[in-house]
């Protein structure tokens, strides 16, 4: 009998091999498409489903790919010639929601901003915050450790996560972390499972932080800058001065150019944004108004056109200026989205380098960064081209080129490949360059322990073992 027939046997409805559902599952928002085509895809809707699954891989040596929304951009999820690719979005339910402990307890299918709109009667919230929340699910978020606008204040989804259920290669369940507010016996293996994109196990249940909502308004400051340099140094300017904003976005005059086309400029709040870069700053909670103040100033005085919002609907304009980024590229043509971070104090050495690049290499790269933190989102937009042959890289090489050398850049200033879409298949190859040969090596073999046939998520972080 073979593995698709244990399956089929096993597990009955839920196992497709639909050719269009299957195909469906071999590409994410990366635009990455995996080679061949999966065996079968389960829709798993329990912890059992999961486990059988996992021990029919397991005896038939055939790979898993788990699957959330598929809103992955690192190519971490699509299902490989020959895999079975293992659905949790129908495991969506919100289990628990203890509000005298700030806790909730899911599974992995339930989508973020569900579960904020559940805790909201509860005055409190998941702080993670990624620019899908609206379509992504929290296992997803926990297995690429999602970051998003609000974690240079609020954190990224590793200090969200406070216990995890995870179902092992061989089909065992696996309890890790706990529900106290302290806890910290043994190894860490909660934080180790977070970000592991799928390659360790399959995270079929979830306790996390709902901390309070921050009380009070937000306030929030639009402003344009003659060029990046003096917008990321009005940024470097509010972090020193010890204030902590919710939310602060710049735009680099390519990216913003791409929007104002997109949108029109009567949609861009007043502001003259046809040029130069933009910086987008909120301040949150019982100080929001003073703190707006403080940095209005630091703005101003860093040669900022700005102006200050102190209702939501205003801020909410400012804020649709920073999120029509990505329909606007999309519009232009398929999109590869990178991810770099750096010190907050070489963000601007940053931007230098991609336009260095972008000069020498003579391709376009629209920059966004979350200058609270220091990640930016070098964008690489391939024209949309209907004489592509079918089976053309989307990617073409002279675009991984120039992204080979913002990589580089990026390790050159202190800084790392990824700082919150993962590694996926997409940067594999630049994996050890930021690891080094001993970590690399520790790595693989954390991944052996977990994992000794090697049958999960093959081919993601790591290169697959010939």
């Amino acid at each position: 009998m073979t593995a698709l027939h244990r399956l089929q046997a096993a597990l009955g409805a839920i196992v497709s091999v639909d050719p269009l559902e299957l195909e469906a599952t071999r590409v994410d928002k990366s635009g990455w498409q995996a080679s061949g085509m999966p065996l079968a895809l389960v829709a798993a809707t329990s912890v059992e489903q999961v486990q059988i699954t996992l021990r029919i891989a397991s005896e038939f040596r055939v790979p898993v790919v788990t699957r959330g929304a598929g809103t992955g951009l690192a190519g971490g999820a699509c299902g490989t010639d020959g895999s079975i690719v293992l659905s949790l979005a129908g495991m969506n339910r919100i289990l628990e929601i203890r509000p005298e402990d700030e806790l909730a307890v899911v599974e992995p299918g339930v989508i973020n901003q569900d579960l904020n709109d559940a805790l909201a009667a509860h005055g409190l919230w998941f702080a993670p915050d990624p620019a899908s929340k609206a379509i992504s699910t929290v296992g997803g978020n926990i297995a690429t450790n999602a970051g998003g606008l609000l974690c240079a204040k609020y954190g990224v989804t590793r200090e969200a996560v406070l216990a995890l259920r995870v179902v092992l290669a061989d089909g065992s369940l696996l309890d890790m972390g706990h529900r106290s507010v302290k806890g910290v016996t043994g190894y860490d293996l909660t934080a180790l499972f977070t970000g592991s994109e799928g390659t360790l196990g399959v995270i079929v249940g979830a306790t996390v932080r709902t901390p309070a909502r921050p009380a009070g308004d937000v306030a929030t400051i639009g402003a344009v800058f003659a060029n990046v340099a003096a917008a990321a140094a009005a940024s470097a300017s509010i972090t020193a001065a010890r204030l902590r904003p919710a939310v602060m976005e710049l735009l680099d005059p390519s990216a913003l150019r791409a929007i104002a086309g997109y949108l029109g400029t009567d949609k861009m709040a007043g502001l003259p944004l046809e040029h130069g870069a933009f910086l987008l700053v909120q301040t949150d909670g019982p100080l929001a108004h003073v703190e707006a103040e403080a940095a209005l100033k630091l703005v101003r005085d860093a040669g900022g056109d700005a102006e200050l919002s102190t209702d939501r609907e205003s801020g909410e304009n400012l804020l649709a200026i920073r999120r029509a980024m990505h329909p606007a590229l999309a519009a232009q043509g398929e999109v590869l989205i990178e991810d770099v971070s750096v010190p907050r104090s070489r963000m601007a050495e940053m931007f230098e380098e991609i336009a260095r690049i972008s000069e020498r290499t003579g391709v376009t790269i629209p920059t966004v960064a979350h200058a609270g933190d220091g990640n930016l989102h070098p964008n690489f937009v391939i024209p949309f081209d209907p004489e592509k042959p079918a089976d053309a890289p989307l990617v073409p090489e002279h675009i991984w080129a120039a992204a080979d050398e913002l990589f580089r850049a990026a390790l050159a200033l202190g800084g790392t490949l990824t700082g919150e879409h993962g590694v996926g298949v997409l940067k594999q190859r630049w994996l050890v360059d930021e690891l080094g040969e001993t970590s690399f090596g520790l790595q693989r073999q954390l991944k052996a322990v977990f994992d000794p046939q090697g049958i999960l998520n093959p081919g993601v972080m790591f290169a697959a073992e010939k």
